[in-house]
């Protein structure tokens, strides 16, 4: 994590670009690289076997970065 876009970010960057123009949607950007390890350390806290973890990481990683989005728009 050196604060530079990747590929994948750069595509998202031009698609919202690209929804802007066509929608009057407020688009926010939200940094999910963290979500996945923070998630697997909750399971990993759990005792969650790591073979089973594979089936929830993504949905806590989703909560997490849901949580934050909620989180902001509560603080202004």
């Amino acid at each position: 994590m050196n604060n530079t876009l990747g590929p994948q970010a750069m595509k998202v960057i031009s698609f919202v670009d690209l929804l802007k123009k066509e929608t009057d949607i407020d688009i926010k950007y939200q940094d999910e690289r963290m979500t996945t390890i923070q998630s697997d350390k909750v399971l990993m806290d759990m005792s969650v076997k790591r073979e089973n973890r594979k089936k929830y990481i993504d949905k806590i990683a989703a909560s997490f970065i849901l949580q934050t989005y909620l989180d902001g728009r509560s603080n202004g």
